[in-house]
């Protein structure tokens, strides 16, 4: 019998009891449909995490922060006052505040390229034009060091420009009165400092662009022109005893280092390090903590279904063993007669699987649409169930695997059969 044929008979047999294949296919449909559910709502997190970091900072770059040091096991240290400082517009800082001394100590780590600062912008209010006053913070652009922001409408900052320029979150335009965000470009907005004494100043800015709203919280972002002038104006007044301090910096690793190293080096000398993926670490864990588990219910369905083929063909090859008796007699070796009964289990493995994957990805996608136009509609750009298509053929293929598997004890039972006493067989 020729490959072909073979494949053809397995194809028939599957189908003499149809109820029983049913019920079987049944099984390995909910195991394959839950597990394809659970790896689209891992690829679509898991995408929508990476636009989030891709728009707030490069794969090559560190938030550098000044370790605490508050306290130790033996309870807290002692007031060292060489290491308080304040903030320029901030009235007194915490001694993690960074120091120029920390700034040089950082550019000078093996495997820094260069160093950003951090401009602290404490904006008491907002407007635009008399629409009233609002609560927004605002924050100094990444500048080359970051990613792109992720924009509803507009351009992106131009921190070479010297006009001063703002970029707002989607969910603030109502309140201010800018309407959509196509209608916000382009307009004037004002936002307002107090200085080191209290005094309040204003700086004019244009908007630019409009940011969807993202799970890194929402808020305002200045262009380095812009930054630098709301900080000249909380800069007023201000003692010249006073030394300036940054809450944080930036630290751009050269290509030819090792980034683990680069942080480790960083740690050793009293700061603490951070790639914005070790900061959304703890969330991502999260998510593939619940996914795995899942994963796992979906597994347990699966492995029930493989009882339910060895049960099926268990039960096909004591019905049909004067039929293999018959093949054996003809000239049909063991080799055969095992492949056969195999194909069987595989095609089994296909038809639930293919069914299941193929429901999950219409009801998915439906169902992802749905979610964005209502309860994840405050989260643009994140669609919870993405169906990569290379997920879908290896559950495919895994499923047939296990199917393959759990056909092996009756294929061979069936495959050792003695002709003449399956012809016997009553």
């Amino acid at each position: 019998m020729k490959t072909i044929d073979l494949i053809r008979t397995a194809v028939g047999n599957t189908f003499r009891s149809k109820l029983r294949t049913t019920l079987t296919v049944i099984a390995i449909f909910i195991g394959a449909f839950t597990i394809t559910i659970t790896s689209a709502i891992g690829t679509g997190v898991s995408n929508y995490i990476d636009t989030q970091i891709s728009s707030i900072g490069s794969s090559d770059t560190l938030t550098v922060t000044k370790a605490s040091s508050t306290s130790t096991d033996d309870g807290p240290q002692e007031y060292d006052p060489d290491t308080s400082s304040q903030s320029s517009g901030m009235g007194p800082q915490a001694t993690t505040s960074l120091s120029t001394t920390d700034i040089t100590k950082i550019e000078g780590t093996t495997g820094v390229k260069s160093v950003e600062t951090s401009v602290s912008i404490n904006a008491i209010w907002l407007e635009h034009a008399d629409d009233g006053k609002y609560v927004v913070s605002v924050g100094a652009d990444t500048g080359p060091s970051g990613g792109d922001l992720d924009l509803a409408s507009g351009k992106q900052l131009d921190d070479d420009a010297d006009a001063n320029q703002v970029v707002l979150p989607s969910n603030d335009l109502k309140k201010l009165g800018l309407g959509s965000a196509k209608n916000a470009v382009g307009e004037t907005v004002t936002i307002a400092v107090d200085d080191y004494v209290g005094t309040e100043h204003t700086v004019t800015a244009t908007v630019v662009g409009v940011q969807n709203e993202s799970l890194l919280g929402g808020g305002a972002t200045a262009n380095s022109a812009l930054a630098t002038a709301l900080q000249a104006a909380q800069d007023t007044g201000k003692p010249s005893t006073v030394a300036t301090s940054y809450g944080s910096a930036t630290a751009t690793v050269s290509s030819s280092a090792d980034i683990d190293t680069v942080k480790s080096r960083l740690k050793d000398a009293g700061y603490t390090a951070q790639t914005t993926a070790d900061q959304l670490g703890q969330f991502q864990t999260i998510i593939n903590g619940v996914v795995g588990i899942l994963d796992a219910f979906a597994v347990i369905a699966l492995i029930a279904a493989g009882f339910g083929i060895i049960n099926t063909l268990l039960m096909s090859v004591q019905e049909r063993t004067r039929e293999i008796g018959l093949m054996k007699a003809m000239g049909m070796g063991g080799g055969r007669v095992y492949g056969l009964f195999s194909m069987e289990a595989v095609f089994i493995g296909f038809l639930g699987s293919a069914i299941g994957a193929g429901a999950a990805i219409g009801l998915g996608t439906v169902l992802s649409n749905l979610l964005s136009d209502t309860l994840l509609s405050n989260l643009p750009g994140l669609h919870i169930l993405q169906f990569a298509p290379s997920s879908v053929i290896t559950i495919i293929l895994v499923v047939m695997g296990i199917a393959f598997l759990a056909g092996t004890l009756p294929a061979r039972r069936a495959a050792k059969q003695n002709p003449i006493e399956a012809l016997r067989y009553e």
